[in-house]
C-alpha cells in the first residue's frame, strides 16, 4: 500500500520509524475534505482532524482539530504567544507546506512551523490527519504526532 502512496508526510514518518496506517478514500475537488473523509471512512467526525495553515509569510502555525469543529482563531494565537492569526492565503500556505489544499497534512512540510494539536485528540488511541494529497488519511497516536512535530496541545475548537 505505502508504494503507491509515497509522499512527503509517509516518508517523514517512515524516517522516523513511526508507525501508522495509510486509508484511502473517494475525493471530490471542492467538498469539505476533512467532513469527506470521515464520511467516506465511516469515521467520528471527532476523530478524524484538519491541518489549517493560519499566519502570513512574516509568522505563520498549523492548528490541528476535528473536522467536526471549528478552529478558534483567538484560541489558537494564544496557544502560540500571538494576538491574533487568521487562516492563510490558500496559495501561500500551498507554497508553505509544499502540499495542495484539501491534502495538506501536518508531517514532512517544506518549513517546520508551530503546530498546535488540539486536546480533544487524547480522547482516542489513534486519530486521522491527512497523508499528504486528497483522498489519503494516516492513522496514528496522538502521542507520535506531538512527538515527531514538536507539538502542543490545547483546546483551539470554537465554542
Amino acid at each position: 500500500m505505502r508504494a503507491v502512496s509515497i509522499t512527503p508526510a509517509t516518508l517523514a514518518l517512515d524516517s522516523l520509524g513511526i508507525s501508522y496506517t495509510l486509508h484511502k478514500y473517494d475525493s471530490v475537488a471542492g467538498s469539505g475534505f476533512g467532513k469527506e473523509a470521515a464520511d467516506s471512512m465511516n469515521l467520528d467526525g471527532n476523530q478524524v482532524f484538519k491541518t489549517i495553515i493560519f499566519g502570513d509569510k512574516n509568522i505563520a502555525a498549523v492548528g490541528i482539530a476535528p473536522v467536526s469543529q471549528k478552529i478558534s482563531t483567538k484560541k489558537l494565537a494564544a496557544a502560540v504567544g500571538q494576538r491574533s492569526f487568521e487562516p492563510m492565503d490558500a496559495a501561500l500556505a500551498q507554497r508553505l507546506t509544499g502540499y495542495v489544499v484539501g491534502g495538506i497534512s501536518p508531517f514532512g512540510q517544506k518549513k517546520v512551523l508551530m503546530t498546535v494539536l488540539d486536546a480533544s485528540a487524547h480522547l482516542f488511541e489513534s486519530i486521522y490527519v491527512s497523508g499528504g494529497r486528497r483522498g489519503l488519511e494516516i492513522c496514528l497516536s496522538p502521542n507520535d504526532l506531538i512527538s515527531v512535530l514538536g507539538a502542543i496541545t490545547a483546546d483551539i475548537q470554537a465554542e
